[in-house]
């Protein structure tokens, strides 16, 4: 059997992929020292913030014209007899308290995002090449790998939550807009509002306890995830 040759990268190409590796431990470094623990402080002082605790401002007003109740006359019109029509309504604004707190929510997700996907690019280069024995640092690694990918599971469907209200929100509306008589629609909008915010504050919670984790976890296992086979070996990138 013929033996394979290995890769032929150019000295030039490997000088690139090197300078990439040292910036991306550079960029976790900072990552981890200033980064990471400057976000769970602002994150739980804005889980303290009013924004995030007074529920009492989360009501918006509906400027739907409420019609008036029907008479006795309008009781008794024949069916052919030509009703009154309801009141029609104008611009119907969006729930500014909400629309706040989402411009500060999906900032936050977003930068979670790329701090995970950063974390896992940094422990897949420190994978050392595939062999038998003493695998117990990589059996780390890749605990702490499938802990990353199921929370960025998570976080990826946050985004798409949000749009799924503003569309829910909006079909609300409308309907509060064309039943004007149907108060339950009108209910049903205060209800995503409300859900909305008691949603955005838990968005808020799990990102401080994800960073919280990821710092806890690599910082408790640092040895192990930088140096997994315990003596220095060229990662399998």
């Amino acid at each position: 059997m013929t033996k394979t040759n290995a890769l032929r990268i150019s000295s030039d190409s490997q000088k690139k992929v090197d300078d990439f590796r040292q910036q991306l431990f550079s960029d976790i470094q900072t990552l981890f020292c200033d980064v990471i623990p400057q976000k769970i402080v602002a994150l739980d002082a804005l889980l303290q913030d009013k924004a995030f605790t007074d529920i009492s401002a989360v009501k918006a007003p509906l400027d739907i014209p409420v019609p008036d109740p029907p008479t006795e006359e309008m009781e008794t019109d024949k069916p052919n007899e030509k009703k009154k029509a309801a009141p029609k309504c104008g611009f119907i604004a969006s729930n500014e308290r909400i629309s706040d707190l989402l411009r500060l929510v999906k900032p936050e997700i977003c930068a979670f995002r790329e701090t995970a996907a950063l974390v896992t690019c940094w422990i897949h280069h420190l994978i050392p090449r595939i062999e038998d024995g003493n695998d117990f640092g990589v059996a780390i690694q890749e605990k702490i790998l499938e802990r990353i990918a199921a929370v960025q599971k998570k976080m990826d469907e946050q985004l798409p939550n949000i749009n799924k209200y503003l569309t829910e929100r909006g079909d609300a509306v409308a309907k509060a807009s064309k039943e004007t008589h149907v108060m339950n629609y009108r209910s049903l909008v205060h209800e995503k509002d409300l859900d909305m915010f008691h949603e955005a504050r838990v968005i808020l919670l799990d990102l401080r306890g994800l960073y919280t984790e990821f710092y806890d976890v690599v910082n408790k296992n640092m040895d192990k995830v930088t140096n997994p086979k315990g003596e220095e070996k060229p990662s399998m990138y």
